[in-house]
């Protein structure tokens, strides 16, 4: 299943999202991502989420630097309260059931997180 992504702030779109999976990302500038944690599991998303037996994943940029370290960055608030990029959730029914922060996405724990 292709990984969708989502540019804009948009938390109705986000709590209506049908994925599985969130991965959030710091935003694109100048031709990458602007955080090197999430330039280093880049490869490992798209190798775990791409593919026809892949589970749905939705990549959501946070923003570039500045709006990322404002504390009113949308994805600080509640529901998510997300303090570091890059991170992955596990959804069931809309909720948050697990989370993996920087660099435990390259560890075995993303294998058990999938697994579950």
């Amino acid at each position: 299943m292709p990984i969708r992504t989502l540019e804009t702030p948009d938390t109705a779109m986000l709590e209506a999202a049908p994925e599985e999976y969130f991965i959030f990302y710091s935003s694109v500038v100048d031709g990458k991502m602007w955080c090197p944690d999430c330039r280093d599991v880049e490869g490992r998303v798209n190798a775990t989420f791409t593919g026809a037996k892949a589970p749905s994943a939705l990549i959501v940029f946070v923003g570039d630097r500045p709006k990322w370290k404002s504390q009113d960055n949308v994805y600080r608030q509640a529901p998510y309260t997300i303090s570091g990029v890059p991170t992955l959730l596990k959804l069931e029914d809309g909720k948050e059931v697990a989370r993996l922060v920087e660099g435990d996405i390259l560890t075995s724990k993303l294998d058990e997180l999938l697994e579950r």
